[in-house]
């Protein structure tokens, strides 16, 4: 149970910025200054530990809910469908299984505002433009947005008075010109609405590494453009006033990891005779979940153990090169770092090895460019957190923080009692009663 008495801040701005690496607020070669400005304003950590596997739904649901993906039931960005894939993703918040931070402030009578932050179709938030795209190339990427986008008219009103006409030339995730819009449309949210509670999600960082890798020189870009859009929202607070009343929560879901090749499990499941090389899976008893770094076993049956004593035959019997590509992740690991419960195993890929769902041979192909939804234990997953503004504690360090434990700290900031299943609260991160944050920068100043 969080409870602080009373709030730090009137406003809390929770920017995530996708595949975040802490080198981008801790090196000052990397063209960041707004968020290396908060960084050295405020506090922030060495790394940030996600969840498993280390994917972007599952890491934001768990920064508003601080529970684990067992518990807030967002186990992948894509939910397994026994049917075959129809490339869904979790883009509904009724998929959520406990409480939201955006549900704590509405019952509290605060108000909430998020764009594109994933997971929040139909959620209970004031002024919502939700992440959700179109299952297909023919119908207009803008047209799921509007549906989904509360109230009815947010996209018209948002277009017309802060971003202009959005379309998939200037809103595509292939485009950094989204960045701006996002930085455009979240700062007019604030200044037009004042919500206690922003939700940001920019994702232009974090498609340019899966393109590039994480060494072309447009992985700059991209993290300049999002510092631009934190730009646009901190000049919003400034203009009104408000930042000695506003917190800022700048964080990421995951790091990145280059890679080389392609491991494809499913096809040793085929020449086993347990799924076809089919988008169905036609008969099927046996087969991996792809996300990234991870493949998660689910069977047809739960109770078919002579499925999961081939697959585990088939496993052993693969050539050692392939063997030391993965680990098996078995289930009593698998519950103790709050992953997917309904799988019976998992395998977890050594960084440069990419797992897809595909059933074809050869089992191992060559892939460019870089991946995440590891194991969130390995350095390479681990992203960044800044914590600045109203209630911060100027200068404070955590050398790795748990991701579960950004929502106990937003909620601490506006003084509520939120019920956190996993995550818990750092109290020396923030200022004590009655100190403000000008008070402790000025000692972190005279401490430098």
């Amino acid at each position: 149970m969080i409870d602080r008495g009373g709030p730090l801040a009137d406003h809390v701005i929770l920017i995530s910025v996708d595949g975040m690496r802490p080198e981008f607020h801790m090196n000052e070669r990397w063209p960041a200054p707004t968020i290396q400005q908060l960084c050295w304003e405020g506090a922030y950590a060495h790394a940030v530990r996600g969840v498993f596997p280390a994917l972007t739904y599952p890491a934001h649901t768990t920064m508003v809910t601080g529970a684990l993906p067992a518990v807030h039931g967002i186990y992948f960005n894509e939910p397994f469908e026994p049917a075959g894939q129809t490339g869904r993703w979790y883009w509904d918040a009724s998929k959520i299984r406990v409480l939201t931070i955006w549900d704590k402030v509405r019952s509290e009578g605060l108000t909430s505002a998020a764009v594109s932050w994933p997971a929040t179709v139909g959620a209970c938030i004031d002024w919502n433009i939700p992440d959700v795209w179109p299952l297909d190339d023919f119908t207009d990427p803008m047209d799921p947005i509007r549906r989904t986008s509360t109230p009815a008219d947010l996209l018209e009103e948002v277009q017309r008075e802060a971003a202009g006409r959005l379309r998939e030339e200037n809103f595509s995730i292939h485009r950094l010109a989204r960045e701006d819009r996002v930085g455009a449309i979240a700062a007019y949210l604030f200044e037009r609405y004042r919500p206690a509670l922003l939700l940001v999600h920019l994702i232009g960082t974090d498609h340019v590494q899966h393109q590039l890798g994480l060494s072309n020189p447009q992985v700059r870009r991209s993290v300049a453009a999002a510092d631009r859009a934190v730009g646009q929202i901190l000049e919003a607070v400034e203009r009104l006033q408000l930042r000695n009343r506003t917190a800022f929560i700048i964080t990421g879901d995951h790091g990145t990891v280059d890679v080389h090749s392609e491991l494809h499990p499913n096809a040793v499941l085929v020449g086993a005779g347990l799924m076809e090389n089919r988008r169905d899976r036609g008969a099927w008893r046996a087969t991996f979940h792809a996300s990234g770094g991870t493949a998660f076993l689910r069977l047809r049956d739960n109770a078919d153990a002579n499925a999961v004593q081939i697959v585990r035959d088939v496993l052993s019997r693969l050539p050692r090169g392939i063997r030391e590509c993965f680990r098996v992740v078995e289930r009593q690991e698998l519950d103790a770092v709050g992953a997917d419960p309904e799988s019976v195993f998992a395998l977890a890929a050594i960084p440069g090895i990419d797992f897809s769902d595909e059933a074809a041979e050869p089992i191992l192909r060559a892939k460019a460019g870089a991946a995440h939804g590891y194991d969130p234990r390995i350095p390479e997953m681990f992203t960044g957190f800044v914590g600045s503004g109203a209630g911060f504690r100027s200068g404070a360090v955590v050398p790795v923080l748990p991701l579960e434990n950004i929502a106990p700290l937003a909620a601490a900031l506006l003084g509520l009692r939120f019920d956190c299943r996993d995550g818990v609260l750092y109290p020396g991160l923030l200022t004590t009663t009655g100190e403000t944050a000008a008070d402790t920068m000025i000692s972190h100043h005279l401490h430098r």
